[in-house]
């Protein structure tokens, strides 16, 4: 089979996504400035709709169109238990902490998680605590989905001979790279620091529209191409073996890719890192009151469906339309879009609006963790702790430097990009999970937590991943080799799988337990917080 190629039409489609992107920038910043700038440029003046809040709320990331296909390319079916528990991460993370969470932020004021950890607790060492965490997962995320953009960018333009994600794709000096890199860079930085929050959250909800459009468009397209999705099954299976079909999942090396326990284990990663994440509790807390979050739930879970479902029998079709991508598999989806648009006039503009989906879920991902990096800088380092009476001017100057100083260093970072972006979209939503969930349902729902009860949580769990995955780095510096290689993935940022489980399951156990334990034996908090937090406005106090 000839390599496709990009046309001129795929770069057009993606340049007008990102002019489209910036132009809601500039809006959303007119809407910024009508109330305070804190209030406004980090929270949207807690404004969001069901739709903004739901298509934005666990935002889609590079390891949507770029790891979990190659993943679902590389050993079959057995991948819909890998991503099943995200179907029902809207009713449970909404349903669980959505409505309290919204709630305690108006009670206390709380413009940031580690502001609203810090007064549910009145303990500024959960706040700062709170603010460390957010800052090492979500910057080890964002800096990783800088090259994903990047290839994505570099995968349009004409001339580039680009189809790859892979790390081979940016060795040695690349300009076609270097471009892209560039591109995405000004654009997601300069709109976010246009705009703020809301300039995050109505580009991601337009990407997110334009992330499903893409989908849509790919699925009929790999149908025909494959002859329906029997016949892609048996034909993927006959270039693999019968394993492409069943758990634990077709490996050509012989390996369990997803065994039995792991698949358990990633009902807990997916939907405890999207109730976990701080990105998405920013966004919680946002929403314009419970109604709201009540109908994001049933849109979430729908659009959820409509994204994830088709992505496995694309790619499924995609193992049977293109027999093998050694080394390549993260090329599966702009290689598909390239292939079936090819024969019809007008197919490389089509296939450019397809691959906005990758470059959209890439930009989603990181204008949000550039709102959540710069307020927690801005917000809760330096307005708290070095200039308490800081300006508003003064804080908006130093936001949007931060913002700046941040993308560029993920810019630099990328000049020698990482690898292995699935694996640290898994490492980053662990870390996230164990390092958030049980603090914001004790927060949420339990008087009796205690601030050093919920600082154990927090170090418990993540003590306990970041535990789990030196195992096998210490093992891999020591011998040389990639340790327990027959589950997951193959790579040498892998955790070790104790008793076959993922160490979310173990952070979590561990976070809970020393969350608990450490309340149970500590004083309990001050009546008069628990009382405002916990108890409803006496008729009184309605009346003050």
């Amino acid at each position: 089979m000839n390599e496709p190629s990009s046309g001129g039409g795929a770069l057009v489609a993606l340049l007008v996504f990102v002019v489209a992107s910036v132009w809601l920038g500039t809006v959303a910043q007119r809407i910024v400035e009508r109330g305070s700038f804190l209030k406004g440029y980090f929270l949207g003046n807690r404004g969001l709709g069901a739709w903004a809040l739901a298509l934005t709320t666990t935002v889609q990331s590079g390891g949507t169109f770029m790891g979990f296909p190659s993943l679902v390319y590389s050993h079959g079916w057995v991948l819909t238990l890998w991503i099943a528990g995200y179907m029902v991460v809207p009713i449970t993370g909404f349903g669980m902490i959505g409505k309290r969470m919204a709630q305690l932020s108006r009670r206390t004021g709380a413009i940031t998680v580690p502001d609203l950890f810090r007064e549910r607790f009145a303990s500024p060492a959960v706040g700062v605590a709170a603010l460390v965490l957010i800052l090492f997962y979500l910057s080890f995320m964002m800096v990783a989905q800088f090259k994903a953009g990047a290839i994505v960018m570099k995968v349009a333009m004409p001339g580039s001979g680009a189809l790859t994600f892979d790390e081979s794709a940016t060795a040695g000096f690349d300009y076609y790279y270097l471009i892209g890199l560039t591109v995405f860079a000004l654009t997601v930085v300069g709109y976010t620091v246009i705009g703020g929050f809301l300039a995050a959250v109505w580009t991601d909800l337009f990407q997110s529209v334009m992330m499903l459009i893409g989908v849509m468009i790919l699925l009929p397209l790999v149908l025909w191409t494959a002859g329906g999705l029997e016949r892609a099954s048996l034909v993927a299976a006959e270039h693999t073996t019968p394993g492409f079909l069943l758990a634990p999942g077709y490996s050509h090396d012989g390996r369990q890719f997803m065994p039995l326990g792991l698949a358990f284990s990633m009902f807990f990663l997916w939907v405890f890192a999207g109730v976990g994440s701080p990105a998405g509790m920013v966004r919680i807390m946002a929403g314009k009151d419970t109604r709201t979050i009540r109908r994001s739930v049933a849109l979430l879970s729908t659009y959820n469906m409509f994204i994830y479902l088709p992505l496995i029998a694309i790619c499924i079709c995609g193992r049977a339309i293109i027999a093998d991508l050694p080394g390549k598999t993260d090329e599966i989806i702009p290689r598909l879009a390239l292939l079936t648009t090819s024969k019809f006039t007008g197919g490389s503009l089509v296939a450019g609006f397809i691959l906005t989906a990758p470059f959209g879920a890439v930009m989603a991902t990181v204008s949000s963790y550039l709102v959540v990096i710069a307020s927690a800088l801005v917000r809760d380092v330096y307005q708290r702790f070095v200039r308490p009476d800081a300006s508003v001017a003064q804080i908006k100057r130093l936001t949007y430097v931060v913002m700046v100083v941040v993308g560029l260093i993920a810019f630099v970072a990328n000049l020698r990009p990482v690898a292995y972006l699935q694996a640290l979209v898994v490492f980053s939503g662990t870390g996230s999970a164990v390092s958030f969930l049980v603090p914001a349902v004790m927060a949420a729902y339990w008087r009796r937590a205690t601030a050093r009860g919920v600082l154990a949580a927090m170090t418990a769990g993540t003590a306990a991943v970041l535990t789990l995955y030196l195992i096998p780095l210490v093992a891999y510096l020591t011998t040389g080799e990639i340790h327990d290689p027959l589950i997951g993935q193959v790579t040498r940022f892998r955790p070790y799988y104790l008793l076959g489980l993922d160490p979310v399951v173990w952070g979590l156990a561990a976070s809970l337990i020393a969350g608990v334990a450490v309340s149970l034996v500590t004083a309990p908090p001050p009546s008069a917080v628990l009382s405002r937090l916990f108890d409803a406005p006496t008729s009184d106090a309605l009346k003050t």
